[in-house]
């Protein structure tokens, strides 16, 4: 049975990084590597490493106020790599037109970035036996 793990985040003005309060897209890249650690974490009783995207897609912009949900599976494993797979979904939204505490939970999520990648786990660092 492959891992799975998800995680949901309130995105803040610090995460702001172009006008009109958008956030970087690398913010998602680094939800899903926290989301990659905790699936390494579950696999092999190590975080493990990085060590590459095969394939990132930026698909809507995220805002200052939107929480977001990142999600990871492994697909596959091998002797000390991992091939996972990601997606983040806008869940919230904030409604200023409203009033300044307004917001809006997303009948339909709104999938903002998908991207798939490979984890390393050392063997001698595999803490979890198969």
């Amino acid at each position: 049975m492959s891992q799975k793990a998800m995680i949901r985040v309130r995105m803040g003005s610090n995460d702001a990084h172009y006008g009109g309060n958008l956030v970087d897209g690398a913010k998602m890249l680094q939800l899903f590597g926290d989301v990659a650690t905790e699936l390494l974490i579950r696999e092999d009783g190590d975080e493990g490493l990085f060590r590459a995207y095969d394939s990132v897609d930026f698909l809507a912009p995220v805002y200052a106020g939107d929480y977001i949900e990142a999600t990871g599976e492994i697909v596959s494993s091998g002797n000390t790599s991992r091939k996972m797979i990601f997606t983040a979904k806008k869940v919230i939204i904030p409604r200023p037109d409203i009033s300044p505490s307004a917001a809006d939970i997303l009948d339909e999520p709104i999938l903002v970035c998908k991207a798939s990648g490979t984890c390393v786990t050392p063997k001698d660092c595999q803490r979890i036996k198969k």
